[in-house]
């Protein structure tokens, strides 16, 4: 995992900036909205309902944790290919963007299934009813090593095909 001080605050951001740190690469629209264009960039996109924790994955996702494609993954399996220091980073950033209802990105370092590991870059949002936080959706990107740390990156088209 990849800076770490201080934790919430340095990789969290208020909702208002989502464009700016929705992505790392900048992609056409068509590109963007293309399932195996952006898997073949190594990103996916995610979204998770916070009332079951049900996970949806684009194809890139899939590819990232070294999973079968379009399986059901369980919100444990999934957090399991985590590192353990990523993992709890993870859980940290998301709880207090629950909690707070902000955005955040952080590198974490994963364990595929199929073998391995590689780094990937974590963004996520929450999505509002009123005042509350339904859901997390965002992109998930894979890092090649030797990749600089996360920080403000270029907007993105954000939608689940």
């Amino acid at each position: 995992m990849r800076p770490t001080e201080p934790l919430a605050l340095h990789h969290s951001w208020p909702l208002y900036d989502l464009h700016r740190h929705l992505a790392s690469v900048s992609l056409d629209d068509r590109t963007a909205r293309d399932d195996q264009a952006l898997a073949e960039r190594g990103i996916g996109l995610w979204h998770c309902n916070l009332d079951d924790n049900s996970l949806c994955w684009t194809g890139g996702v899939y590819d990232l944790f070294g999973l079968e494609r379009g399986m059901t993954v369980p919100r444990p399996l999934a957090t399991s290919l985590y590192q353990p220091d990523s993992r709890e980073a993870m859980e940290q950033l998301r709880a207090y963007a629950i909690r707070h209802r902000r955005g955040f990105t952080v590198d974490v370092d994963i364990r595929p299934r199929d073998g391995g590991e590689c780094t990937m870059r974590l963004i996520a949002a929450p999505i509002l009813e009123g005042a509350h936080v339904v859901a997390l959706h965002g992109v998930k990107q894979f890092l090649p090593r030797g990749s600089m740390a996360s920080r403000g990156l270029d907007p993105t088209i954000f939608s689940l095909p």
